[in-house]
């Protein structure tokens, strides 16, 4: 049996004819999808960011969420039109792989970026509720300091030494925050102890003169100096006064008030006593009849 080869010439009008029904239905499909994408896209992105805006806007959130919200949305429009696009061209095999890498890449971030989100989900309320605003002094677990700028995921503050503290939002979020300049009004007291021979009503005229002369003290509610304690070595008077947070240093006043207070006791002679034991009673001494007498050793 004899093979005979034969050869094979392909011309390039017969490629054409063989491929241009599949290069014609490709180009089709991407430019259905370019088409498709930009156009939704540009639809999604513009309603999507708009309505976000206007919702968070309504609800008075700080510039920082509306930025935010707003870049959001237009990830949101952009996955979106990638999703339809894709679909609407008749790409289902290029939608499922960009679910499934998307869902992965979901996962990992949740798992790798947990404290950053709570962090971020944190500063989002706290942006929101103002629990405290920039300028307010606040207390928390121990610390203290004023804040200085608050971010998404950061709240720095400056204590009373001019040193920076960079706290996490989730931190502030979950611990019990003491502002003591939240509101109009804030109470400043101070102990004063006098001596248990001294009159109270001297002593009380005394702090409540002095309180009212204080600058930035305020005349309503009245300053106030009940007793609060009777002492092993003093009787104590709760100086009590009252301030607007926001015009009136509350150390300031408290250490003014502490040092013309003192001042006045010393002018008035209202004695100030310090912490102090007092033995009463008597104590026998035996067995020292007898001893020898003699001269004390020169040595």
């Amino acid at each position: 049996m004899t093979l005979t080869a034969v050869p094979l010439q392909t011309t390039g009008a017969e490629l054409l004819s063989t491929y241009s029904t599949v290069l014609v239905s490709f180009g089709l499909t991407v430019v259905t999808f370019v088409v498709t994408f930009f156009l939704l896209y540009w639809i999604g992105k513009s309603v999507l960011v708009r309505a976000t805006k206007r919702a968070l806007n309504a609800r008075e959130f700080s510039s920082a969420v509306v930025s935010l919200g707003s870049s959001i949305a237009g990830v949101v429009a952009l996955i979106g039109a990638i999703a339809v696009a894709a679909t609407v061209a008749g790409f289902p095999a290029i939608l499922t792989a960009f679910a499934t890498i998307a869902g992965a890449l979901a996962l990992g971030l949740a798992f790798a970026a947990s404290d950053l989100i709570e962090n971020f989900v944190a500063g989002i309320f706290i942006l929101k509720d103002k629990p405290f605003e920039v300028g307010d002094y606040i207390e928390w677990n121990g610390n203290e300091g004023i804040v200085r700028d608050i971010d998404l995921r950061v709240t720095k503050l400056d204590t009373w030494d001019n040193e920076q503290l960079t706290v996490p939002n989730g931190d502030l979020a979950n611990s019990v925050v003491t502002n003591p300049v939240a509101n109009e009004t804030r109470r400043i007291t101070v102990d004063f102890g006098i001596e248990y021979e001294a009159s109270i009503d001297a002593a009380r005229t005394a702090i409540l003169e002095e309180a009212a002369d204080l600058e930035g003290v305020l005349a309503e509610p009245e300053p106030k100096a009940p007793v609060t304690a009777l002492d092993d070595s003093a009787v104590v008077l709760n100086g009590r006064v009252w301030i607007d947070p926001r015009e009136t240093a509350a150390g300031a006043v408290k250490a003014s008030f502490t040092e013309a207070v003192k001042r006045r006791f010393d002018a008035d002679d209202i004695g100030m006593p310090y912490p102090h034991t007092e033995l009463t009673g008597s104590v026998a001494v035996e067995g020292i009849e007898g001893r020898h007498s003699g001269a004390v050793a020169d040595d």
